[in-house]
C-alpha cells in the first residue's frame, strides 16, 4: 500500500525509481595505545592519510564548477587544516593513541568548538565529520563514505549529504534525492537545484525507506511516495524524459517583461548559462578567484578571470557581486578569526571597513575587465544594511568608472528602509537565502528549522514587497538572485510583488519561464495578495498552487 511522506520542497521535478540508501558510517575506532616505538610511524601514517584525502577532494573540486567547486574547496581545506592535523599528532605523541583514534578525537574537539560559535561556522561541523570519516577509512583500509554506485539509475535516500558527496552526483544516474535532514537552503538543496536533480529534504519517516523499494518524489510539492502505483511511476518518468527549453525571453502571458538570468560562479558556469539561453547573469559570484588562497589575487589575475565570464555575454547584462567573504567563507587576508557570531559579524561589504584595499583593487579589476569586453556590467555589494553604506559603495564604484552600482537586500534593515537605500543604489537584488535566515533567526542548514527556512514565509514576502516599493519610489529595478528565484510556483508571486528579474541556476530557467508565460501581470499581483493573506508559509504555498493548479498540472510541475 502506498504511503505519502512530506518534507521541504527544494529542487523541482518528479522522479521515480528504486531507492538506494547511503552506507553505514565509518565506525568509531576503539581506544588503544601504541608502543613507544610505533609513535613516529603512526604520525607519518596520519600525515599521509590526511594528504591523500586532501588530494582526492582537491581533485574532485577541479572536476566540477560553480558552487560545487567552492564547497569542495572548503572541504579540502578542512582536510589540510594544520590545526586538525596538529591536534591529532599531539594525541598520538602525548597519549600514544592510534592515528585513527587520534584524528577522531581531534575532529570531535573541533566540532564542539564550531558548534559553540553558532551559524554559519557551526555549519562546517558536517564537513569536519566527513573529512574525519575519510581519513579514518584511509587509515583502516575500508571504503570511504560516499554515494553508492549501483549499475542502474536510482533515488538516493540519506540522513543528509556532505558537500563532497552532493557536488559529484551524476544527474543521469541519480534520479532524485530524499533526506531526513537539511533545510531548503542547505548545501544539499542548493547543489541539487544546481544539478537539476529533484529533491525533497527534512522528510519525516524517510529513514524507514529500504534499499530496492520503489520511491516517487515530487520536488516541487515536497512529497515522497513509498510504493507508488505503477501508472504514477510511468507518468513521472514520462514527464522527466521530456524536458522543456527556454527561448531566451522571459515574459508573462500579457507580455510583461521579466528578465530570466543565471547565477554564475566561474567561466564554466557561464557556458552552462549560455547553453540554457539565459538572458544574462543576475549574480556573478567572484569568490572563485579568492577561495582556497592565503593571499589576495593580483589585480591582473582578477581581470583575466572576470573577462572569461564577461566575454560570454556580449551586449548582455552581467551583475557582478563584489567579494562576499566572512561567515562561512573566511579568508585570511580579509576576515579575522574568533568572531563570537560570524553570521552577524564582519562579512560582505563590511570587510571594506577593515580591509578597504581589497574592495578597491577588486573594483579596479572589474572596471578594467568591463572596459576590455562588451558586456553590460552592473556591480552590487553584499550584506548592505544602511543607506550610508550604500552611498559609500556607489561612490567607490563611481571613482572606478563603474556607473551602475547596486546592492543586495539580505538584511531586514535594508528592506525596511529601502526607500533611503535606493536614493543612492541604481538597482537592487534580493538575496533570499540570508534574508530568510536573518528575518526568522533560523540557521538555514538545520533540518529542524526547515519549516521556518522558506521564502514562502509571509514575513519574508512582506520584506520583498517593501523592498520593491522602496526601489519603485526612485524608479530602480528590483530582482531576486537567491534560491527562491528557481521556484517556478513562487516566480509569479515575486513578479506580483514588483520583482522584474529572476536569477537562478540555469537548469531552472525553462520551468520558471513556462509558468510565467501562462499567467498575466494582474494574475501575478492577485497571487501575491493571496500569499500575503496567509499567516503560514505552507498555507501560502498551497493557496498559490491551488490557484494555478491547472497550469502546474499541464506543465507537470
Amino acid at each position: 500500500m502506498s504511503m505519502t511522506l512530506t518534507g521541504a520542497p527544494v529542487s523541482p521535478g518528479r522522479a521515480a525509481g528504486p531507492a538506494v540508501t547511503m552506507p553505514d558510517p565509518v565506525p568509531e575506532p576503539r581506544t588503544t595505545r601504541l608502543g613507544s616505538a610505533d609513535v613516529e610511524a603512526a604520525v607519518e601514517q596520519l600525515a599521509a592519510a590526511a594528504a591523500s584525502v586532501r588530494d582526492d577532494l582537491t581533485e574532485r573540486a577541479g572536476q566540477v564548477t560553480g558552487t560545487a567547486a567552492d564547497l569542495l574547496a572548503v572541504t579540502a581545506a578542512i582536510a589540510a587544516d594544520p590545526t586538525l592535523a596538529a591536534d591529532a599528532e599531539r594525541l598520538v605523541r602525548a597519549d600514544r593513541l592510534t592515528p585513527e583514534r587520534a584524528i577522531w578525537d581531534a575532529a570531535r574537539a573541533l566540532v564542539k568548538q564550531l558548534e559553540k560559535l553558532g551559524p554559519p561556522l557551526s555549519e562546517r561541523s558536517r564537513d569536519v565529520r566527513d573529512v574525519r570519516d575519510r581519513i579514518v577509512a584511509e587509515l583502516i583500509g575500508v571504503r570511504p563514505p560516499g554515494v553508492p554506485r549501483p549499475d542502474h539509475p536510482f533515488v538516493l535516500v540519506a540522513d543528509d549529504l556532505a558537500p563532497a558527496d552532493t557536488a559529484t552526483l551524476d544527474p543521469d544516474v541519480v534520479l532524485g534525492v530524499v533526506t531526513s535532514g537539511g533545510g531548503p537552503t542547505s548545501h544539499t538543496a542548493i547543489l541539487a537545484r544546481a544539478l537539476g536533480i529533484p529533491a525533497v529534504v527534512a522528510v519525516r519517516g524517510s529513514e524507514e525507506i529500504r534499499d530496492g523499494e520503489t520511491v516517487l518524489l515530487d520536488g516541487g510539492a515536497g512529497i515522497v511516495v513509498r510504493d507508488p502505483a505503477p501508472e504514477t511511476v510511468a507518468a513521472a518518468q514520462q514527464r522527466e524524459a521530456a524536458r522543456r527549453s527556454f527561448d531566451g525571453r522571459g515574459r508573462t502571458a500579457d507580455g510583461t517583461r521579466v528578465e530570466l538570468l543565471a547565477n554564475v560562479a566561474d567561466p564554466a558556469g557561464a557556458q552552462a548559462a549560455i547553453e540554457a539561453s539565459a538572458e544574462g547573469v543576475g549574480l556573478f559570484r567572484t569568490e572563485f578567484c579568492f577561495l582556497g588562497r592565503s593571499t589576495e589575487p593580483a589585480v591582473s589575475e582578477q581581470v583575466a578571470a572576470y573577462r572569461r565570464v564577461l566575454a560570454a555575454f556580449p551586449r548582455r547584462k552581467v551583475v557582478v557581486r563584489t567579494l562576499d567573504a566572512g561567515a562561512d567563507k573566511p579568508l585570511p587576508f580579509v576576515t579575522s578569526d574568533g568572531e563570537p557570531n560570524p553570521a552577524l559579524g564582519v562579512r560582505g561589504l563590511r570587510t571594506a571597513a577593515t580591509r578597504p584595499g581589497v574592495l578597491d583593487r577588486q573594483l579596479q579589476a572589474i572596471a578594467t575587465a568591463a572596459e576590455a569586453e562588451n558586456a553590460e556590467v552592473w556591480v552590487m555589494a553584499p550584506m548592505v544594511a544602511t543607506a550610508a553604506e550604500t552611498a559609500e559603495f556607489v561612490a567607490a564604484c563611481s571613482r572606478h568608472g563603474l556607473k551602475t552600482a547596486g546592492v543586495m537586500i539580505e538584511v531586514p534593515a535594508a528592506a525596511l528602509r529601502s526607500a533611503d537605500v535606493f536614493a543612492h543604489a541604481a538597482f537592487g537584488s534580493l538575496g533570499t537565502n540570508d534574508l530568510i535566515q536573518y528575518t526568522l533567526a533560523a540557521d538555514r542548514m538545520l533540518g529542524e528549522l526547515a519549516a521556518l527556512s522558506t521564502p514562502w514565509q509571509p514575513a519574508v514576502l512582506d520584506l520583498v514587497r517593501l523592498s520593491c516599493e522602496g526601489a519603485a519610489a526612485h524608479g530602480r529595478p528590483m530582482g531576486v538572485c537567491g534560491e527562491a528565484a528557481a521556484d517556478a510556483t513562487l516566480g509569479p508571486v515575486l513578479v506580483g510583488l514588483g520583482v522584474r528579474s529572476l536569477s537562478m541556476t540555469p537548469r531552472a530557467l525553462a520551468d520558471v519561464a513556462a509558468v510565467l508565460a501562462r499567467v498575466t501581470l494582474d494574475e501575478c499581483r492577485e497571487l501575491a495578495r493571496l500569499a500575503l493573506a496567509q499567516d503560514d508559509p505552507v498555507e501560502a504555498r498551497n493557496a498559490v498552487r491551488d490557484a494555478i493548479r491547472p497550469v502546474l498540472t499541464d506543465l507537470g510541475l
